[in-house]
């Protein structure tokens, strides 16, 4: 069974920038896993520092008003893995999932990290490059010219064993699969 991450769709994420675009390709997304009645996992990030914009009580460490309504399911993590020290696995479990599809924010953190951590826990998975976003850029990082989403996408696509599609050939290969 196939399941849908969505990973940090907070507000203190959204509201950095202007990530309509991903918002626009997760819910695309987020409708045919809802359309299938496959499995949609919210996950939250949160921190114990009440300054932090994640801290649990912060309004800013809320998941976004834009897809808040398709979270049935919210696992809370606190490290850049949504594996890590969470129920995540256990859930997954229960649901009988063997193949997660990765959306959400901080494509080079959050996105990568759970990719990395759900292959090396035996999953089929699925990265949906254009479907994550970052607050960072090539200023963060000094890297002239850097593309972050295409560097990550592009090195876990080299990987061989984690699957990278944009959000047109997830449409492609997927969601009419699903649907014959």
């Amino acid at each position: 069974m196939r399941a849908l991450l969505v990973i940090d769709v907070q507000h203190a994420i959204v509201e950095c920038k202007d990530f309509q675009q991903e918002l626009n390709n997760i819910e695309s997304i987020i409708r045919d896993f809802k359309e299938n009645e496959e499995p949609i996992i919210f996950i939250r990030h949160l921190e114990g520092d009440e300054k932090s914009p994640f801290y649990r009580e912060s309004p800013s460490s809320e998941l976004h008003h834009a897809l808040k309504k398709y979270a049935d399911i919210v696992i809370e993590k606190k490290t850049p893995s949504s594996f890590f020290q969470t129920n995540l696995s256990e859930k997954l479990d229960q649901l009988g999932v063997n193949h997660l599809f990765i959306t959400g924010f901080e494509t080079e953190f959050c996105c990568q990290f759970t990719a990395i951590a759900a292959y090396d826990r035996g999953y089929r998975v699925t990265f949906i490059e254009d479907a994550t976003g970052t607050v960072n850029d090539e200023a963060t990082y000094e890297m002239k010219g850097l593309d972050i989403r295409d560097f990550v996408g592009t090195v876990l696509h080299w990987s061989t064993v984690i699957e990278v599609l944009d959000q047109e050939e997830y449409v492609g290969k997927y969601q009419s699969s699903t649907k014959a």
